[in-house]
């Protein structure tokens, strides 16, 4: 089953630590200044990339889950 990334944008502040750990999955949105997903189905090559950009986020509002 294939994995997504997912973002709470409620609590997202925009310190763009995904964008640093992962500049392919992640991207910071110009208006906003919330990050956004490149690719929210990461290929299983991009998952260790994954990973840390989860483990990144101060916030806490990135995930990595089934489906």
């Amino acid at each position: 089953m294939a994995l997504t990334l997912r973002i709470d944008l409620d609590g997202c502040t925009g310190c763009a630590c995904c964008m640093m750990e992962c500049p392919d999955l992640f991207d910071i949105d110009d208006e906003s200044g919330q990050a956004i997903l490149l690719e929210p189905h990461p290929s299983d090559d991009r998952l260790e990339e994954a990973e840390r950009a989860v483990r990144s986020c101060p916030e806490g509002v990135i995930t990595l889950e089934q489906g």
